[in-house]
């Protein structure tokens, strides 16, 4: 197989678990919450006032707390696991070519360097 086939269906395999397994999952509840007006198109004019009066900025914040992300990270890996179960399911495999559909229009992906330097910095950690 040529390099840029292996590229494109790397590509389309990304976009399509990407769409099925975490876009349409609980992160699409934290995302339908109303979105805060900033003036200074940064965020740093926006606060959180907690129930203790305490003054937050935006971007000390946290977004979710540790039951929601454990939720979301459950729910995430339950459909990454049926992903890999169901891909030689001639259905399942159908029901991805008609998502792909949506998936196709979005941009294409880059390798992530800060991942790739992540992940090696792991190996050079004591107990790895």
């Amino acid at each position: 197989m040529k390099p840029a086939d292996e590229d494109r269906i790397a590509a389309n395999l990304a976009k399509i678990m990407a769409l099925i397994c975490i876009r349409n999952t609980h992160l699409e509840d934290l995302h339908a919450g109303k979105v805060p007006i900033t003036r200074t198109g940064d965020y740093s004019d926006v606060f959180v006032i907690d129930a203790e009066g305490r003054k937050i900025p935006w971007f000390e914040a946290a977004h979710i707390d540790d039951v929601q992300m454990a939720s979301l990270m459950q729910e995430i890996v339950n459909r990454l696991f049926t992903f890999h179960m169901k891909s030689d399911d001639p259905g399942f495999r159908d029901d991805l070519d008609r998502w792909m559909a949506v998936a196709g229009k979005w941009d294409d992906p880059v390798l992530d360097q800060a991942f790739l330097d992540a992940m090696a910095s792991l190996k050079s950690r004591p107990n790895n």
